[in-house]
């Protein structure tokens, strides 16, 4: 066991989604068999709306800020209709006031409870972790006069991996909560 790999708990990020965008163009809210070909384009354009990112103890280089622009994410459905495909990209600012680009790419398993969420049913709830799985890579403003922040192009020749789960509340946009871990030497 010692060939493999460990995890280090990194940081929390969560981000603000809008889902009207998801349900509408994927066609979520009918069966599969229901989807028209215009509507189950199988791919689209969510944006991100906000968010934040916080540092675990002691994970260095420290990581806090928030999302400083709409990202987005380019979300693909598998043709069973039985998983989300991601590829979101943002950017951070950081506390210290550095520019960190973000783009993960992960899947998504559909169950009933992330399909209530993104379509808007009455029984929408927070999920668990578990469905969400994603791979992170980074890319740090390289004008550091400006940022004044060498330590985060570390993150760059890191190696994360997270898990997500949903917060929702009513009448609010959907957080999706992601726990972030660097791939370790076991």
């Amino acid at each position: 066991m010692a060939d493999f790999p460990t995890l280090k708990p990194a940081f929390t990020m969560q981000v603000t989604l809008t889902t009207a965008y998801i349900h509408h163009y994927i066609g979520l809210d009918r069966p599969s068999s229901e989807r028209s070909t215009a509507k189950n384009c199988n791919f689209v354009v969510t944006p991100m709306v906000g968010g934040t990112v916080k540092s675990e103890p002691g994970f260095l280089p420290a990581f806090n800020g928030q999302l400083a622009s709409n990202g987005n994410d380019y979300i693909r459905t598998d043709p069973d209709g039985k998983r989300l495909r991601l590829d979101a990209h943002t950017v951070v600012k950081t506390d210290t006031g550095a520019s960190v680009y973000i783009n993960y790419t992960g899947v998504v398993d559909l169950t009933p409870e992330i399909n209530a969420i993104l379509t808007g049913r009455e029984e929408a709830a927070s999920t668990q972790f578990g469905n969400i799985f994603t791979t992170l890579k980074f890319e740090v403003n390289r004008n550091l006069s400006q940022s004044g922040d060498a330590d985060h192009a570390a993150l760059e020749n890191g190696i994360f991996v997270a898990s997500g789960r949903f917060i929702y509340e009513k009448g609010q946009k959907p957080i999706v909560d992601y726990k972030v871990s660097q791939v370790c030497k076991g």
